[in-house]
């Protein structure tokens, strides 16, 4: 098998977060820290049922949309956890206490703009009413019917209450929670994988140093912020494989963030699964076009496994864009 990073695979395919460390894979990464209010804003979003399924909404104080409603979300702030955020908006806005479950989806709209929604459930407190309105929210319902009876601030939370009843009914990735790890710059870190059709699989290794899996920053220009996180996993496989790799979608399988790291900087190391296509049955992996990369064989059957079982069932947190 030679040198190869399985503790790091094992951290990452089990939730877990792994060091940064200070070099990457691509283009040179940004100067400069990630900071919230400064070149980056970060949203929580919560869904929580009671015990009856009834569904947690709160109708909104914002003169912009006042009287309507919407799952319980608002912006990090500078120094907060990720999720310290989230039950902070949850009790502002609810007046409940709640302790997180797993992470539904991460959506983004490039790295300058990213949203964690949190399936959550309530621990403690008094649901907020009409006479305790301030200008986090007016009041909070457990609501049982057809969210769309009510006017609702926007459409974008229906599918996320469709992921939170999925994932009660049958959970289709492992409960998944942010790490507390420090990172100075918004990253990813690449589980790539290759697999044929005779049950061969090979991940994708950085050679630089130790073998590791390949971590990518996010730029913070204009374009880059367009292109979304999926845009400097693109520029790498493009530059390190041969034309057209045919990547297939991102999948979270953790992430990992520290309040105030670096230089008090808020960045984020998204931990993601993605495989490229073989183009015939039994194909071998795309020869690297230089040695900034290399395919590692995976013969160790615990991690095949369980990389083999997150690709066939999809089993990551869904990305969106």
């Amino acid at each position: 098998m030679g040198e190869a990073p399985v503790p790091e695979l094992d951290a990452v395919l089990g939730g877990g977060g792994w060091d940064v460390g200070a070099s990457f894979e691509g283009p040179p990464p940004p100067t400069g820290p990630i900071r919230l209010g400064r070149n980056a804003c970060y949203v929580v979003l919560a869904v929580l049922f009671n015990e009856e399924d009834r569904v947690l909404l709160v109708q909104e104080a914002k003169p912009e949309c006042r009287g309507r409603w919407y799952l319980p979300a608002g912006r990090m702030e500078p120094g907060e956890s990720i999720v310290a955020a989230m039950r902070r908006e949850v009790k502002e806005e609810t007046g409940l206490e709640c302790e997180p479950l797993t992470l539904l989806a991460l959506e983004e709209r490039g790295p300058a703009w990213i949203r964690f929604a949190f399936l959550a459930r309530p621990t403690g407190g008094t649901l907020k009413t009409l006479e305790e309105a301030d200008a986090e929210s007016l009041q909070a319902a457990w609501w049982a019917g057809d969210p769309c009876a009510l006017p609702l601030r926007a459409l974008d939370i229906l599918p996320l209450l469709d992921l939170a009843a999925r994932y009660r009914r049958s959970p289709p990735h492992p409960p998944t929670l942010p790490q507390e790890l420090p990172c100075a710059l918004l990253c990813l870190r690449l589980l790539v994988a290759f697999a044929n059709d005779a049950g061969d699989l090979w991940v994708l290794l950085g050679t630089a140093g130790t073998p590791h899996l390949p971590v990518v920053a996010c730029g913070m220009s204009p374009a880059e912020l367009r292109g979304g996180l999926r845009l400097p996993v693109l520029r790498l496989l493009r530059d390190c494989l041969p034309p057209d790799p045919r990547p297939g979608p991102l999948g979270l399988l953790g992430l990992q963030h520290r309040a105030g790291g670096p230089r008090g900087a808020d960045g984020i190391c998204f931990n993601v699964l993605l495989s490229i296509s073989p183009g015939s049955p039994g194909a071998a992996p795309p020869e690297p076009c230089g040695p900034a990369v290399r395919w590692w064989h995976m013969e160790e059957e615990n991690l095949r496994g369980r990389i083999l079982q997150r690709l066939r069932t999809v089993a990551t947190v869904p990305i969106r864009s």
